[in-house]
């Protein structure tokens, strides 16, 4: 199945003669991602057992690689910002393999299934989301802003200040880029190499024969999307750990 890089717009609104995009295939895919996230969560816990078993101890390893994590970065915080790594992980693992069960057929192959040429022009393609530009910003702004309050929380605002003029006060300059560039860096990591991987198995589907793009598409869709959502955590892990560290003469 050809595979297309172009965004789907299915519903826009016409305001001041203007035409904003309102569900497109990167909404689509959120929805999408968000309920396999809240099922999973249902299913796992439903039942818990003293042994854990399937969904239950797929859902402890989860946890428990976490809060390992966790502990070897921010040590005894670790449980404040748990939950939230948690969901970061599982929301943009999920939405970076979602086009792995891209499973839907084309309109062009229903429409010669069934004879029908009206159903040529169907298509309901699964994306990953975090193609999209505008997510993965979302993604990485809401990490910063994390961020920001984590180190309000734990050095309160003197010692936050402090971190703009010491140990010297050209440092300030450097951390107040880092407000701009970390954000822009996760964002840009995330997009760019699940936006390459999308292309390069759409090239594939278009140049290769079929067992080809198969190999692909499993290697970006399933290793490289959930690598990608592995070092975004483990960045934003890194950035919370400085974001804790209480300097001795704020204490």
């Amino acid at each position: 199945m050809q595979i297309s890089t172009e965004s789907h717009v299915y519903l826009s609104l016409h305001i001041g003669g203007r035409t904003i995009p309102f569900i497109t295939d990167s909404v689509i895919g959120i929805f999408i991602v968000t309920a396999a996230i809240v099922i999973f969560a249902v299913l796992s816990t439903r039942k818990l057992n003293k042994v854990p078993k399937g969904l239950q101890k797929a859902a402890e390893y989860l946890v428990e690689f976490i809060n390992n994590l966790l502990k070897s970065s921010i040590h005894d915080h670790y449980k404040a910002f748990s939950t939230y790594i948690c969901t970061f992980l599982l929301f943009i693992g999920f939405a970076d393999i979602l086009s792995i069960f891209n499973f839907i057929p084309t309109g062009h192959f229903l429409a010669n299934v069934f004879n029908n040429p009206s159903l040529e022009h169907f298509e309901l393609p699964i994306e990953p989301p975090t193609k999209n530009f505008n997510v993965t910003l979302a993604l990485a702004l809401t990490t910063i802003v994390f961020v920001i309050v984590a180190e309000f929380r734990f050095k309160g605002f003197k010692g936050w200040l402090k971190g703009f003029y010491k140990p010297n006060p050209i440092y300030g300059f450097v951390r107040i880029l880092d407000y701009f560039i970390r954000p822009l860096s996760l964002c840009l990591r995330l997009f760019g190499n699940i936006l390459g991987g999308f292309i390069a198995v759409s090239l594939a589907y278009t140049a290769l024969p079929i067992i080809f793009p198969i190999i692909v598409n499993m290697y970006f869709d399933l290793f490289d999307g959930l690598l990608q959502a592995y070092v975004f955590v483990f960045l934003t892990v890194m950035y919370l750990s400085e974001a804790v560290e209480v300097p001795e003469e704020v204490n």
